[in-house]
């Protein structure tokens, strides 16, 4: 079974990495301090649709709105099986017109059939046409008090003023590399898969602070290294240089070893440049917060990255771009 789906957040406990605003919505539950209409806006697969589930869920809960759905209920196992007739969902993505959001509408003017509340989740919200969004401006506004808007988007910047003024805004956070890490070693564990500490940190890592796109890296890499997740079918599979080689690379630059490291750039040279130099840039962040390397040699570093990447805009010849970068590095080592 796919992971992003198997471990998908059923409670407000399960949700990783957004303390801060599961313990505010929590509390409006339990206070009963309710608005009309709620944004939860983030990267992808940071928990905004699951956070946004649950939430409506929690309002659905036959004992009671409360941060604490008691799951036993219709309401509760219809909101789990994504099959409660009052929890409407819909992709703005692929309903984006005046008369998708006019049918919501028409929807509103009924009172819930079984819930206590008729909600609306509208994912990517960012994607309504200009007209759909005015049409839905005065729902939001002054909606039936049986009706709660919960929209969820990437990219809130798209939506207009007026809409982010109806609605109460959650920005959902970049999920802590560390915090995905733990949560992979926790399913790794359930689903009883070995692995390598370092695989696993360099699948979190590839993820972006993406829960669901980092399970989809973890659901390859398990069928690739047949239940046995190594640093080495990681690194095939993802198609990226082995960390280790590049802290080798480093280690040579500071040694001012020339001939090694054009021998590193020969075995290296075929991968995507552009990843190559992602990975060094994530290296040295890594390295400036453990003070491996001194700040002004970081510095250094970071221009002459900085100074590449605008050279393979019109040089493609990887081992010739690689070397130039690696050999100004040994350059910038060298007391000035």
């Amino acid at each position: 079974m796919v992971l992003a789906l198997k471990y998908r957040p059923k409670k407000f406990s399960e949700i990783i990495g957004q303390e801060v605003i599961v313990q505010t919505l929590k509390n409006a539950l339990d206070s009963k301090r309710l608005a009309n209409a709620y944004l939860f806006s983030g990267l992808r697969g940071s928990g905004k649709t699951s956070t946004a589930r649950i939430f409506a869920k929690a309002l659905q809960c036959e004992k009671g709105e409360s941060s604490e759905p008691c799951e036993e209920c219709e309401n509760c196992k219809m909101a789990n099986e994504n099959r409660h007739i009052d929890i409407i969902e819909m992709d703005a993505a692929s309903n984006r017109k005046i008369e998708d959001i006019k049918e919501i509408i028409e929807q509103t003017k009924y009172k819930p059939t079984i819930g206590r509340y008729k909600i609306f989740i509208i994912d990517e919200a960012h994607m309504l046409t200009r007209e759909a969004e005015n049409a839905l401006l005065k729902t939001l506004e002054e909606p039936p008090p049986y009706v709660k808007f919960i929209l969820a988007t990437t990219d809130p910047l798209k939506l207009p003023t007026t809409i982010l003024s109806r609605t109460q805004h959650y920005r959902f956070t970049k999920i802590d590399i560390n915090i995905i890490k733990t949560h992979l070693e926790y399913i790794l564990a359930k689903e009883n898969v070995k692995y390598d500490l370092k695989a696993i940190e360099l699948i979190a890592k590839s993820g972006n602070g993406s829960v669901r796109d980092t399970l989809t890296l973890l659901n390859q890499a398990i069928a690739y290294s047949k239940g046995n997740i190594t640093l080495d079918s990681v690194v095939e599979m993802l198609g990226v240089i082995n960390p280790e080689v590049i802290d080798k690379i480093f280690n040579l630059i500071f040694e001012n070893k020339n001939e090694e490291i054009k021998k590193i750039v020969k075995e290296i040279s075929n991968y995507d440049i552009e990843s190559i130099l992602d990975e060094i840039m994530s290296y040295l962040k890594e390295a400036l917060y453990s003070n491996k390397f001194s700040i002004i040699s970081i510095e250094r570093f970071f221009k002459i990255v900085a100074d590449i990447k605008e050279l393979i805009k019109i040089n493609v010849d990887n081992e010739f771009v690689l070397s130039l970068m690696f050999f100004k590095m040994i350059e910038a080592t060298k007391p000035h």
